[in-house]
């Protein structure tokens, strides 16, 4: 199931459109602000998806049945870029286990770049539900390595991935590499990637914009 939130009129569009507007984009606290929104809406959606139990709770007035979550999920972020959306969807599951993965493109003259996983901090994730966030999914390629980076501390009985910007060559390299266990939320699928490798139109480098330009 991918799930694009732009095709539905929603305030959404109106976080997704600060952080593409660079206008806007100079004001650092409101990008990661701004990306903590979208992921809090995404973990509200997500969390119609989970299963769930009844529980009884006891009011100062009488006894209320009431349904809940039967788990909670493992968040999972590429760092850098990806902590604010993590912390918005953790606001939502403020239970939830933590996992962090650090992946980043080491660039070649020749060769261009390739992905490399260089830190992996995960709890236990066999038979556990896995959202993997990521503000950008550009050429899926972080995506799918950090996915199955994280194998080597289990085998999740269900994804989500969750970005705020993909391309279409992202989409198609993830769906083709991720297990069919997987759901995409998506705010936008924009045009294309360029020679770079950059999301047209994008919005730019997301760990630059909210947390300063790295050297």
């Amino acid at each position: 199931m991918i799930t694009e939130f732009c095709k539905t009129n929603s305030i959404f569009n109106s976080f997704l459109r600060e952080l593409r507007d660079i206008s806007v984009q100079g004001d650092s606290m409101r990008f990661r602000r701004n990306l903590e929104r979208l992921g809090e809406i995404m973990a509200y959606e997500i969390s119609k998806t989970l299963e769930y139990e009844i529980k009884e709770i006891e009011t100062p007035l009488d006894s209320k049945v009431v349904s809940v979550p039967s788990e909670e999920p493992v968040i999972a972020t590429i760092l850098r870029a990806g902590l604010p959306m993590h912390q918005g969807i953790l606001n939502y599951f403020d239970k939830a286990e933590n996992c962090f993965i650090s992946a980043y493109r080491k660039h070649d003259d020749e060769s261009g770049f390739e992905v490399e996983i260089e830190y992996l901090s995960s709890p236990d994730l066999e038979g556990k539900t896995l959202i993997i966030c990521d503000p950008m999914l550009a050429t899926g390629s972080s995506m799918v390595l950090a996915y199955k980076a994280a194998l080597e501390k289990g085998t999740p009985k269900k994804i989500h991935v969750v970005c705020a910007v993909a391309s279409p060559e992202g989409m198609e390299e993830v769906v083709k590499n991720m297990p069919d266990n997987t759901d995409y939320w998506v705010g936008e699928i924009d045009s294309h990637l360029d020679e770079k490798s950059y999301i047209i139109p994008g919005l730019g480098d997301a760990g630059d914009l909210a947390f300063g330009t790295k050297v």
